[in-house]
C-alpha cells in the first residue's frame, strides 16, 4: 500500500520533472539512484556521469561557496520538483477508531450483554406472568405502570456505557493531538547551517532544498542526503542506516557520500543537498515503516516481532568482531522495561480484580441460591414451563446486580488518572523548561536518587572568559597590558588563536545596549577570541587572509586527542603547525617555550613540573580551565607524513597558557542544596582538569570540605574498577560510587561505565534510579543507558537530543529540580487517587454483597453503582491527578522501586473511612426506615417503585465520598486538608460540579436512577453524615501508623519481581509475573494499564533509539542480571541502606566490605 503511494508521488514528480524539461541538469530520479551507492561505486558513478562534484553543483545551479540565490520563486521551484525536506508523518487515529477501542473493555461488553438481555426481557410479556403460582418469593404483586418502566433500567446501563466509552476516547484522543503538537515542536525548533546567496544563515530543517550548500559540524544530526564539497577530518557515524557501529571516514575522492539520519562525529565541512524528505535515504525507509505500519495495526499481536524483524533486516549481520550483541541489542530495543508506576499498577490491579471477580461470582451464587432454595425447597413451588422466562428475569437481575459489584470493584479510573496526570504534568513542565520526550520519564525523575550532571553550561554559565595567562615567562592574573607582550610573540598568538578554531566561531555586538558581547560557536573558543579582542588585537583580518579553503589539514578535536591542531602553507612553501588543547596534554608535547623576548627556548620535563606547580595547579584550584597554545614548524620538503599523527603533534613550542573561567550559575547551588536535601546525591563528570572540577564542585556545594568522598581522574578511576584481565567489575566499582562525587578528566565511555555501574549495582536495597545530564555527541550512550536522560536544549547537538528523554530547554540544573518535583508530585497524584478509589470500591462492594445476600437486592442499583464509578473513576481522577506541586515535595527521600504505591498510613485512611461509611450506611439500610419514619425498601418486588429509603443511602453514600476526596488530597497523614485547595481551581470547579449532579439525579432522575425526590431536612441529614467525613478524618489522622503494624501494604515490586528469569534468556518475549497473571485471560479488562503504553508512543523518528518506551533501559548484560538473581537469592545479603539515608554518614564496614580509602 505504502508503495503505491510512493510510486504515485515519484510519478507525480516525474510529471513535474518532464514538464520543467531542462530547468536542471538532473532528474529526481537520476539523484535518488546515485545516492543509493556508497563509497568507490559512488565516486566510479560521478566521475562517469557527471565529471565531479562541483559538476552536479553546476547541473543543480548552486554554487560550492556561495550558496544559493535564495530568491523565493527558485526555492519554490527546487520544491517543486525536487520535493520538499519533510517526512509525512502516520495518520492519528480517528475518535471512531479510538471509540471502538474503547468499546473492547470487557466489563462494559458483559455490562452491555445484560443490559441488552434487561431490556429484551423487559419488553417480553411472558403467559406466566399472570400466573400466582410462578415468584411469589419476593412478595407483592406489581402495578402495570411499574411493569412498562423496566427498560429504564437497561438503557440507562447503555447510556451510562456511552458515556464512560466517550469520556475514554476523548481523553485518548486530546492526548494524542498534544503529542503531535509537541513532536512539530521538537521539529521545529530542529534548525540547519546553510550557506545562501554567500551569508551563512540558520534555517529551520523542513526548509532545506535540493542544491542548498549545508555546513556541517561535529554532532550534527543531517537533515538530508547530500554530496561532500570541502572539508576536513570528517568522520560519520552510519549505525542508524546500516548497522555498522565503526565510522566511516569522508573524503572527496574515496567517499563523498552523506546520508540523512546519519551522525558527524567528528571534523567539519560542507555538502551539496541531493535528496530531501521522503527521498532521502532515511525518508525511503521512513515509507516503507509507514506501509507495514498499516498491516501492524491490524496484526497488534505480530507487531511486536515484526518490529525486531525490520530491525533486523535493516542491520545487515556483522563480522564476527563482536558486532552481534549490538544487533541483538537493537532487536530488543522495543522490550523496554515497564516503568515503577506501571508495573506497581498492573500488579495492584491484578490483585484488586481478582478480588472483585470472585466478590462478584458470590454475590451471584448467594443470590441464585436463595431465590431457588426460597421458591422449590421452602415453599415447595413446581417449576413450571410457563413460569421459566419470570425465573430468567430473576436471574438477569441478579446476574446484572453481579456484574454491578464487579464495575465497582474494578478501578478503571486507575489507567486514566495516571494518563491525565502525566500528560497535565508534560504540559505544565514545558512552562518550566522540561520539554518530555518520553511520558514516563517524568514518573521516573520523582524515584530519582542520584544525578550525574556534566559541568560546562549545566552547572556553570557556558560564557567562557580568559581571566588568567601566562604568557613570555610572566604568570598575569589578569588580562595582560598589550605594550607588555612582544610582538612577535603578539603575532604568532593571534594568528594561532584565529587560524586554528572552527570559523564558524565568531564573537558578534551584542543585541542590546550594555548587553555582554554575544558568543557564536564553541564556547572555549570563543573565550580565546575574546582574549585577543582583549588585548586589543582582531583575528578577522587574520582570517579573511587565510580562508577556510586555504588550510592544509586540519586534525579536529575530539574526545581523544583533547587538543586541536591546523596546518597552514607559508608562503615559502614550509608548513606551519598551530596547536591548541588541554594545558597538561599539550604541554608533554611541548619541547620549547618562547621567552620574555619572543625567542624559543628549551623546554625540558623539569621546567614543565615547575610550570605545573606554579601556573597551572594555581589557575586550576581557583577553578579555572586551563589551556595552551603552541606550534610547530616543518620543512617543505621531504612533506612530513601527516597521517601519522604521534609524530607530528610533537617538539611543539608552547606560546603561551591562559586560565578560562567559565562561572557557576548563580541559580545552580541552591538547586544542589535542593537535590541534596531531597536525598538525591549530584554527581559531577566532566572532561576538565581534577583541580578545576574540583573548584567548581565546591562553589556548586556538591562536596563539602571536611567530608569524606572521592574525587578521581578517569585513568585512576578505569584503574580501580578493572581486574587483572582489565575487565571491569562490579564489585569493584561498588567499592566506589557511593563515595564519588567528582569524575574528572573522564571520557564518554567512563561516563557510561559509571551509569551503567550504578543502576546494576545491587550494593544499596534500593536499585539506584540514575538521571544523567549531557550535550555532546559522545554524552549518547550515558544518556541512553540512564534511567532518565537531560539533554541540553540551546548547547545540546542533535545526537544527544535524540538520545534523551527530556530536553532541558534553557540548559539550566535547577530545572532538573523542578523535574523531580513534577516527578513526585505525579506519583502523589496517583496515591492520592488510589487512596480515595480504594475506599470507594472496599464500601461500595461490601455494601452490594451484604446487601444482595440479606436483603436479596443490591441497595445500590446498577445505574446509581454506575454513576459512583463515573464520579469516582473520571472525575476524581481529573481532581486528584492535577494538584500542583509543592515545595515541599522536595523534603523527603525517593520512594524507591519497591516501596508500595500504597503505604500503611494510607491503608489506615482507607481501613478507617470505610468502617465509617459501612458503619452508617448499614444503620441507614436496616433502620433508616424507623428514623426518617418512611416506608421500609428492603424487600421491595421486582419492578416496584424507587423508594426515599433507599434514595437516603444512596444520597449519603455520594455526600460521604465528596466529602472524603477532599480528606484524600493528603497521604501523608496531614491535618491540615485544605491546604493549597484553591490553587487547584480543577478540583473545586469537579467538587462543586458533582454536587451539583448529584441533586439534580436525586430530585429529579426518578425511574432510570431509581430515586425518589427528597425533602429538605433528609437532604440536610445526608450533607451532615458526609461533613462527618472530615471529622473522623481528624480522628484517623491522631492514630499512630507506628502501632497498626498488622495492616498490610499492596502493590510493592519486589526485588524478583524486577528481574524475571526470563530477561536471562534474551530470546523469549518478556512477561513480567504480573502479565502472566493477565495472560491467564481471567482479567483482560487491565490491558487498559497496557494500553497507556501503545498510546504514550509518539510518532518518533525512525532511529530505533528515539521510540525507547520505558524509562528503564536496563538493557544490561546477560552475566550481570545472572549474577543480581544469584546475589539476591542469597540470603546474607548485607543491606547498607544507611549509605543512603544522608549524603554524610558512611556505610558501616559491612562484612566484605573493608574501609575504602579516603581522598587521594
Amino acid at each position: 500500500m505504502g508503495d503505491m503511494t510512493n510510486s504515485d508521488f515519484y510519478s507525480k514528480n516525474q510529471r513535474n520533472e518532464s514538464s520543467h524539461g531542462g530547468e536542471f541538469g538532473c532528474t529526481m530520479e537520476e539523484l535518488r539512484s546515485l545516492m543509493e551507492l556508497r563509497g568507490t561505486e559512488a565516486v566510479v558513478k560521478i566521475k562517469e556521469t557527471y565529471g565531479d562534484t562541483e559538476a552536479i553543483c553546476r547541473r543543480l545551479k548552486t554554487s560550492p561557496v556561495e550558496g544559493l540565490p535564495g530568491t523565493a520563486p527558485d526555492l519554490e521551484k527546487r520544491k517543486q520538483i525536487f520535493g520538499q525536506n519533510f517526512i509525512p508523518p502516520k495518520k492519528p487515529k480517528t475518535f471512531l477508531q479510538l471509540v471502538w477501542e474503547a468499546l473492547q473493555d470487557v466489563t462494559l461488553i458483559i455490562l452491555e450483554i445484560a443490559a441488552i438481555i434487561s431490556l429484551g426481557l423487559s419488553f417480553y410479556h411472558p403467559p406466566g406472568e399472570s400466573n400466582e403460582g410462578c415468584a411469589t418469593a419476593q412478595g407483592g404483586a406489581e402495578d402495570e405502570g411499574e411493569a412498562e418502566a423496566g427498560w429504564i433500567e437497561g438503557a440507562a446501563i447503555l447510556l451510562s456505557v456511552i458515556c464512560v466509552v466517550l469520556v475514554t476516547a476523548f481523553n485518548d484522543w486530546s492526548k494524542e493531538k498534544q503529542f503531535r503538537g509537541l513532536q512539530s515542536r521538537i521539529e521545529q525548533e530542529q534548525k540547519f547551517t546553510v550557506v545562501r546567496a554567500g551569508q551563512v544563515v540558520q534555517i529551520p530543517v523542513a526548509e532545506i532544498v535540493v542544491g542548498d550548500i549545508a555546513q556541517i559540524k561535529y554532532g550534527d544530526l543531517l537533515p538530508a542526503d547530500g554530496l561532500f564539497i570541502q572539508g576536513n577530518d570528517l568522520k560519520i557515524d552510519e549505525s542508524s542506516l546500516t548497522g555498522e557501529s565503526d565510522q566511516v571516514r569522508k573524503s572527496v575522492d574515496k567517499d563523498p557520500m552523506l546520508l540523512s539520519g546519519t551522525h558527524v562525529m567528528e571534523g567539519s565541512g560542507r555538502m551539496v543537498v541531493t535528496a530531501v524528505g521522503v527521498n532521502s535515504q532515511t525518508g525511503i525507509i521512513f515509507t516503507l515503516l509507514g506501509a507495514g505500519g498499516e498491516e501492524e495495526e491490524k496484526k497488534d499481536k505480530k507487531a511486536k516481532q515484526q518490529d525486531g524483524a525490520a530491525a533486523m533486516e535493516m542491520q545487515p549481520l556483522k563480522s564476527a568482531e563482536g558486532g552481534d550483541a549490538d544487533d541483538k541489542k537493537k532487536a530488543n530495543m522495543h522490550k523496554k522495561e515497564k516503568s515503577v508506576l506501571q508495573g506497581k499498577l498492573t500488579k495492584l490491579a491484578v490483585q484488586i480484580g481478582k478480588a472483585g471477580l470472585v466478590m462478584s461470582a458470590i454475590t451471584v451464587i448467594i443470590l441464585v441460591l436463595y431465590f431457588t432454595v426460597d421458591t422449590f425447597v421452602v415453599n415447595k413451588k413446581p417449576w413450571l414451563t410457563e413460569c421459566t422466562p419470570v425465573y430468567v428475569q430473576y436471574f438477569v437481575k441478579f446476574f446484572i446486580i453481579g456484574v454491578t459489584v464487579l464495575v465497582v470493584a474494578v478501578p478503571e479510573g486507575l489507567p486514566l488518572a495516571v494518563t491525565i496526570s502525566l500528560a497535565y504534568s508534560v504540559k505544565k513542565m514545558m512552562k518550566d523548561n522540561n520539554l518530555v520526550r518520553h511520558l514516563d520519564a517524568c514518573e521516573t525523575m520523582g524515584n530519582a536518587t542520584a544525578i550525574c550532571s556534566d559541568k560546562t553550561g549545566t552547572l556553570t554559565t557556558n560564557r567562557m572568559t580568559v581571566v588568567q595567562a601566562y604568557v613570555g615567562d610572566v604568570h598575569y592574573k589578569e588580562i595582560p597590558d598589550p605594550s607588555s607582550i612582544n610582538a612577535k610573540t603578539m603575532e604568532l598568538l593571534v594568528n594561532a588563536i584565529a587560524i586554528n578554531s572552527a570559523y564558524t566561531t565568531k564573537i558578534l555586538p551584542p543585541e542590546k545596549e550594555g548587553a555582554l558581547p554575544r558568543q557564536v560557536g564553541n564556547k572555549t573558543e570563543c573565550g580565546l577570541l575574546g582574549f585577543v579582542l582583549d588585548l586589543k588585537q582582531d583575528y578577522e583580518p587574520v582570517r579573511s587572509q587565510m580562508p577556510e579553503e586555504k588550510l592544509y589539514k586540519v586534525y579536529t578535536f575530539n574526545s581523544v586527542r583533547k587538543s586541536m591542531s591546523t596546518v597552514i602553507k607559508m608562503p615559502d612553501e614550509s608548513f606551519r603547525m598551530y596547536s591548541k588543547g588541554a594545558s597538561e596534554i599539550v604541554l608533554k608535547k611541548c619541547c620549547k617555550i618562547l621567552s620574555g623576548a619572543g625567542e624559543p627556548r628549551v623546554f625540558r620535563p623539569r621546567d614543565r613540573d615547575e610550570m605545573v606547580k606554579k601556573v597551572i595547579e594555581p589557575m586550576a584550584c581557583d577553578g579555572l580551565r586551563t589551556i595552551c597554545v603552541a606550534y610547530r614548524d616543518f620543512p617543505s620538503s621531504p612533506e612530513p607524513d601527516w597521517d601519522n599523527e604521534n609524530d607530528i603533534l610533537n617538539e611543539l613550542t608552547c606560546i603561551c597558557v591562559v586560565g578560562i573561567e567559565d562561572p557557576v550559575r548563580p541559580e545552580v547551588p541552591e538547586a544542589i542544596r535542593k537535590c541534596q536535601r531531597a536525598g538525591i546525591t549530584v554527581r559531577m563528570v566532566t572532561g576538565d582538569n581534577i583541580n578545576t572540577a574540583r573548584a567548581i564542585a565546591i562553589k556548586c556545594g556538591i562536596i563539602h570540605p571536611g567530608e569524606d568522598f572521592l574525587c578521581l581522574e578517569g585513568k585512576e578511576f578505569n584503574r580501580r574498577i578493572r581486574n587483572e584481565k582489565g575487565e571491569i567489575e562490579q564489585e569493584r566499582i561498588d567499592k566506589i560510587w557511593p563515595k564519588l562525587r567528582v569524575l574528572a578528566r573522564s571520557s564518554p565511555t567512563d561516563k557510561h561505565t559509571l551509569v551503567k555501574g550504578i543502576i546494576d549495582s545491587t550494593h544499596t536495597e534500593q536499585r539506584q534510579v540514575v538521571a544523567v545530564t549531557g550535550d555532546g555527541t559522545n554524552d549518547g550512550p550515558a544518556l541512553k543507558k540512564a534511567d532518565v536522560g537531560f539533554a541540553m536544549g540551546i548547547a545540546g547537538t542533535d545526537v544527544a537530543k535524540e538520545a534523551s528523554d527530556i530536553i532541558l530547554t534553557d540548559d539550566n540544573f535547577s530545572s532538573i529540580v523542578k523535574a523531580v518535583m513534577w516527578g513526585r508530585n505525579v506519583y502523589d497524584s496517583i496515591s492520592k487517587f488510589l487512596q480515595f478509589q480504594l475506599t470507594v470500591n472496599v464500601v461500595a462492594v461490601i455494601v452490594a454483597f451484604t446487601g444482595a445476600c440479606i436483603t436479596q437486592d443490591s441497595p445500590l442499583k446498577a445505574v446509581q453503582m454506575l454513576w459512583v464509578n463515573l464520579i469516582m473513576d473520571t472525575f476524581a481522577s481529573l481532581a486528584l491527578a492535577t494538584e500542583p506541586p509543592t515545595e515541599t515535595l522536595l523534603l523527603r527521600k525517593p520512594y524507591g522501586r519497591n516501596k508500595p504505591l500504597i503505604s500503611r498510613t494510607m491503608m489506615k485512611n482507607i481501613l478507617g473511612h470505610a468502617v465509617y461509611q459501612l458503619t452508617l450506611i448499614f444503620t441507614l439500610l436496616f433502620v433508616g426506615e424507623k428514623m426518617f419514619q418512611i416506608d421500609s425498601g428492603r424487600n421491595a418486588p421486582l419492578h416496584s417503585p424507587p423508594s426515599e429509603h433507599y434514595t437516603i443511602i444512596f444520597n449519603t453514600f455520594v455526600m460521604m465520598q465528596l466529602f472524603n476526596e477532599i480528606n484524600a488530597r493528603k497521604i501523608h497523614g496531614e491535618r491540615n486538608v485544605f491546604d493549597g485547595i484553591f490553587r487547584n481551581p480543577i478540583f473545586c470547579t469537579i467538587v462543586l460540579g458533582t454536587f451539583a449532579i448529584q441533586i439534580v439525579i436525586v430530585q429529579f432522575g426518578g425511574k432510570p436512577f431509581s430515586c425518589s425526590p427528597l425533602q429538605l431536612d433528609q437532604w440536610m441529614w445526608c450533607i451532615f453524615i458526609g461533613l462527618g467525613e472530615l471529622v473522623w478524618g481528624q480522628v484517623i489522622a491522631t492514630i499512630p501508623t507506628s502501632r497498626l503494624k498488622f495492616l498490610k501494604e499492596a502493590g510493592r515490586l519486589t526485588q524478583k519481581e524486577e528481574i524475571p528469569e526470563e530477561e536471562l534468556n534474551e530470546d523469549v518475549e518478556e512477561i513480567d509475573h504480573a502479565e502472566r497473571e493477565l495472560r491467564r485471560g481471567q482479567i483482560l479488562w487491565f490491558r487498559g494499564l497496557n494500553r497507556i503504553q501503545t498510546q504514550i508512543e509518539v510518532v518518533n523518528t525512525f532511529k530505533s533509539g528515539a521510540s525507547f518506551q520505558g524509562a528503564l533501559r536496563r538493557q544490561s548484560s546477560v552475566t550481570s542480571q545472572s549474577q543480581d538473581v544469584a546475589s539476591l537469592s542469597s540470603p546474607s545479603r548485607v543491606s547498607l541502606s544507611n549509605a543512603l539515608s544522608s549524603p554524610t554518614s558512611l556505610p558501616p564496614a559491612a562484612a566484605g566490605h573493608p574501609r575504602r580509602e579516603g581522598v587521594p
